[in-house]
């Protein structure tokens, strides 16, 4: 994805990841480019997990705070200072002077109970009954199942749960020491929730055994890798994040990191070879240990994008790893059409579009199970319903929040 800036001046491009692209041609160009090969259209299917989207122009939008946060799409930013090296304006609110440089140091922070552990075992309870399984028949685990493409059985295989809009995620979303959290890594307080899902992911074996994915040799591993292009001069800020619903332990897997390489990822970036994958790490785990953080019900992890992390395997006999997906960017509210799109999104419960492999319940989608959820003032603020600076757009005009949903719309 490549994105064009519209001030006045030398014309200057940028990648999606936030690299700077090949500069643009001069107007005569054209007419002295060779004829161009006919267009194929391609016969195999593109793995939504390891297949990057078409180049497209997008431009470039200014996010809604003080500090200078340049994004095209709500999740990957480009910053004058890298988030490792950020020096705090802001006062810290959740995270001690401690948790703060394990942040910079590492790529990763834990937060106790952001949410209460009671709120995240009801959260828990639901993602058991929105997949129509019980906990206590482990052997219902694995009912076969008919999949609409190979990405489907892929999510089924690790855990994804395509439920987006339901009250218990927004009660998380707008908890005040969820946002606190972010605010405190961001250092600012003009956000956006991201609008994520849910796993539920039991014992890896049967339908379920990730050998039945093809492994590849480049790109996405659900082992190890990470969320932005690392190959870049430049990378981009990214910030992702989970809610632990249960209890973790070593035999149900779940989320692991390398800390170390984050830490010294300049110095092994220096010694590596080019054309090296920009997105899976190839490092000795003994000089750079992959690490599984203790979690417990309502505790928040939030990590760097160029941390590299995964989820390990679920070798259990009959536990599970739960979590919500959850993380938070500065808002992006000159972008009109991902401002509503994301309000409609909430309105009727439309499965989101920022993502191309969220794709919705093919049994009973979310939309005909329960009606919209209720938002408090800052919950309409991190949706973009309502603006951070006080103005109110078309949105918030009659019955701001907790409208059911419209039959035909669903």
């Amino acid at each position: 994805m490549v994105y064009t800036n519209s001030v006045p001046g030398p014309r200057v491009s940028f990648t999606a990841a936030g690299g700077p692209a090949v500069p643009s041609p001069p107007p005569d160009a054209a007419a002295r480019r060779p004829p161009a090969e006919p267009t194929r259209r391609p016969t195999a299917w593109r793995d939504p997990l390891t297949t990057p989207p078409a180049p497209r122009r997008a431009r470039l939008h200014r996010a809604t705070t003080d500090r200078a946060y340049l994004s095209a799409d709500g999740e990957s930013y480009l910053a004058q200072t890298t988030l490792r090296e950020l020096r705090k304006e802001r006062p810290l609110r959740v995270l001690s002077e401690e948790d703060f440089a394990h942040w910079q140091t590492y790529g990763y922070v834990v937060v106790r109970e952001a949410i209460p552990a009671e709120a995240a075992r009801r959260l828990l309870d639901f993602t058991w009954d929105f997949q129509g399984l019980d906990p206590d028949r482990p052997d219902g685990w694995y009912e076969d199942r008919p999949f609409r493409s190979q990405l489907d059985r892929q999510l089924h295989v690790y855990g994804f749960v395509e439920a987006y809009h339901h009250q218990l995620l927004w009660d998380s979303r707008q908890a005040q020491r969820v946002y606190d959290a972010f605010v405190d890594v961001w250092d600012c307080e003009e956000l956006w929730v991201t609008l994520d899902r849910l796993n539920l992911n039991p014992p890896n074996t049967g339908n379920r055994d990730r050998a039945l994915i093809e492994p590849t040799e480049r790109g996405f591993d659900i082992e190890l890798h990470w969320d932005i292009d690392t190959t870049l001069g430049v990378p981009p800020q990214r910030v992702q994040g989970i809610i632990a619903l249960n209890d973790t332990a070593p035999e149900t897997g779940g989320f692991q990191c390398c800390p170390e390489l984050f830490r010294g990822f300049e110095r092994w970036r220096a010694a590596q070879s080019a054309g090296r994958d920009p997105i899976r790490p190839d490092v000795d785990r003994s000089e750079f240990p992959v690490v599984r953080p203790d979690l417990g019900p309502g505790d928040l992890l939030i990590w760097n994008g160029l941390l590299a992390h995964g989820v390990a395997r679920n070798a259990s006999r009959n536990g599970v790893r739960a979590v919500q997906y959850l993380s938070m960017m500065p808002a992006l509210e000159e972008h009109e059409k991902l401002r509503r799109s994301r309000v409609e999104s909430w309105r009727h419960l439309r499965t989101p579009r920022w993502n191309r492999t969220l794709v919705g319940d093919m049994v009973r989608h979310e939309s005909l199970r329960y009606p919209t959820a209720e938002l408090t003032p800052l919950g309409e603020r991190l949706l973009g319903l309502a603006s951070w600076h006080g103005t109110q757009g078309p949105d918030t005009a009659g019955g701001r929040s907790g409208e059911p949903v419209c039959t035909a719309s669903a």
